[in-house]
């Protein structure tokens, strides 16, 4: 099985295509965006900025791709990967957007999965998007197999009907936007923390913990589901430096007080409970 970087873009200023042409991906109305030198496109305009470096931090980013490639997320990669390529039928071509890819983790570890399908003749054409700039310089340097541009779920710059699959992994899903861009029979594939996700953590940094939210399996608008399973594990830390990571790639880094942090920053070691949710939705058909 191959992979491939996907090329049906559109230009976030108008929504018409783009088509790409040397350096540059550019729209008929004239709009051009350059390709930087590390490969990446930045399809963010300043209007659709909430802040002017929105997205994770650098450090942030940093920090994610040590603790990913140490392989403590592997279970859920690998579970994300069965995902995107169950009930494609033999020889088919898929399209796949990771609509907040971060450092691109899940994508690189899509595409070894199809790299390891031996003698399997599906390919396989890969979009990463993310509204941080340095996460998407972060998986360009990386990796050249996926096409990886800076942009918005809120606005996604694909065009209508072009996507197979498209990824929502510990992000913030806009489905109106997701069920513009998935052709007729694709699928969203969501990840979500579970109520026990990293909760020795977060007992560590809070005096008490929030009751988990009542689960009232309300549908998002405009999709059906195909079916969910929850993943659960057991991940063992040691030493400061991932504990460290862990914190410094999540939101509690910045929810937490000092003396929280301070409890984290004092421990060599640290099990934790991976409990995450992934469920599969197909878009309603549209009269």
């Amino acid at each position: 099985m191959s992979t491939t970087p996907f090329g049906a873009l559109a230009c976030p200023l108008d929504g018409d295509p783009l088509g790409k042409s040397d350096r540059v991906w550019r729209c008929a109305a004239g709009h051009s965006f350059d390709i930087a030198r590390q490969g990446h496109v930045n399809l963010l305009p300043v209007q659709n900025k909430r802040s002017r470096d929105p997205g994770d931090s650098k450090e942030m980013v940093t920090a994610r791709r040590r603790f990913l490639e140490a392989g403590h997320y592997q279970p859920i990669a690998e579970a994300v990967s069965r995902a995107v390529l169950a009930d494609a039928p033999a020889g088919a071509s898929l399209s796949c957007l990771d609509a907040g890819c971060g450092e691109g983790y899940y994508l690189r570890e899509l595409a070894r999965a199809c790299e390891e399908a031996v003698g399997d003749e599906r390919s396989l054409a890969l979009l990463g998007v993310d509204i941080s700039k340095w996460a998407i310089l972060a998986a360009a340097k990386q990796w050249k197999g996926a096409t990886w541009a800076v942009g918005t779920n809120a606005h996604l710059p694909v065009q209508a009907n072009s996507l197979d699959r498209v990824l929502c992994l510990f992000g913030f899903p806009v489905y109106p936007e997701f069920a513009r861009v998935l052709k007729p029979g694709g699928e969203l594939l969501q990840v979500d923390a579970g109520p026990d996700h990293l909760r020795e953590l977060r007992e560590i940094i809070y005096p008490t913990l929030k009751p988990p939210r009542a689960d009232d399996e309300k549908l998002p608008e405009g999709f059906t589901l195909l079916g969910s399973e929850t993943l659960r594990e057991s991940i063992e830390l040691s030493g400061p430096e991932p504990i460290a990571d862990l914190l410094a790639m999540t939101p509690h880094l910045h929810r937490a007080s000092a003396e929280g942090r301070a409890r984290v920053a004092s421990l060599t070691s640290l099990r934790l409970t991976v409990d995450v949710r992934l469920t599969r939705w197909k878009p309603e058909d549209v009269a």
